[in-house]
């Protein structure tokens, strides 16, 4: 999505590295580019390891860089002060708040500390919270805790939301319900910044998604068109003689055709398969693995949530 606003968010030549002198320094982020316009959604992919995290605490401001450009909503993260902060929403990847605090008391809170906040009782209640109103927070379920979160990185009306691995911990139900959450923050003109492992929130959310390997960007692109025309082309796979065959071709008609030509009538060929490469297909050959590594790619059905 191209808009003719400055660009929410503009780095050139990001680096970060941690270490010391005697044990020597390692870049968890390595020299990387990243632009987010106005009024799109990002989704920034990577394995664990990538930079990801470190990149989006430099941006909210969290963490120093040790080289580089960043603007964020036209201002410097290092820099900005607190008029710049009320126009972010934060949701980080870990919250362990036990508060003794209710939910709507910690929500309304948070939203005393900005200038234009939404109703705390009406963003609850777009979070899946409102039956919890007058739940104390430690009281809540680790899926819980998460929407809370998010209800209060919202609630200030954020021109700019980020969200590290928001819906970890949801059941498929809550996390569809956040879906259209983000679609109608976005569609309210809010420009979002997502980290997840969920490839199918990626697809299902992102304007444009960013793949991070090594702290650098290795590609980027909507999420049908990532990787370029190559990585989407067919394959057709097949058994040759007890090798595996395959063949990348834009006609895999025309190849079965011959393959069954070639086999002779009446004839199966052994472990004949179509693909058309995926999402995931295109992510995994990016970051250099066949299959996905734990704890780095996540399914629709791996996330549980009891209460």
């Amino acid at each position: 999505m191209q808009t003719s606003h400055p660009p929410a968010v503009r780095v050139r030549g990001l680096r970060k590295r941690y270490g010391n002198p005697r044990t020597g320094y390692k870049d968890a982020v390595a020299g990387l580019d990243l632009d987010v316009a106005s009024g799109e959604i990002v989704a920034v992919l990577g394995p664990n390891g990538a930079g990801k995290t470190t990149t989006i605490e430099i941006l909210e401001g969290f963490r120093d860089r040790d080289d580089g450009e960043v603007e964020v909503l036209g201002e410097d993260p290092r820099r900005a002060g607190r008029s710049w902060r009320a126009r972010i929403g934060v949701v980080m990847q870990d919250s362990r708040d036990m508060s003794e605090l209710t939910v709507l008391e910690k929500v309304r809170s948070a939203a005393a500390s900005y200038p234009d906040p939404r109703d705390p009782t009406e963003v609850i209640a777009a979070v899946g919270l409102g039956e919890k109103t007058r739940a104390r927070t430690r009281g809540l379920s680790g899926g819980q805790r998460r929407r809370l979160d998010v209800a209060l990185g919202i609630v200030g009306r954020p021109e700019l939301l980020f969200l590290d691995e928001p819906t970890t911990g949801f059941d498929p139900h809550a996390r569809r319900s956040f879906w259209d959450l983000v679609t109608r923050l976005r569609d309210d003109g809010t420009t979002i910044l997502l980290t997840t492992h969920y490839l199918d929130e990626a697809a299902h959310l992102a304007d444009r998604v960013v793949v991070v390997r090594g702290g650098v960007v290795v590609a980027e692109g909507t999420p049908d068109s990532l990787g370029g025309p190559e990585a989407r082309t067919p394959v057709v796979e097949w058994d040759d003689g007890g090798v595996r065959r395959t063949e990348r071709t834009d006609r895999p008609t025309a190849a079965v055709a011959r393959l069954i030509s070639a086999a002779g009538p009446d004839r199966e060929v052994p472990g004949l398969a179509v693909t058309r490469p995926t999402l995931e297909d295109v992510y995994l050959s990016l970051i250099g693995e066949d299959s996905p590594a734990s704890g780095d790619l996540a399914r629709p059905d791996d996330s549980m949530e009891v209460a």
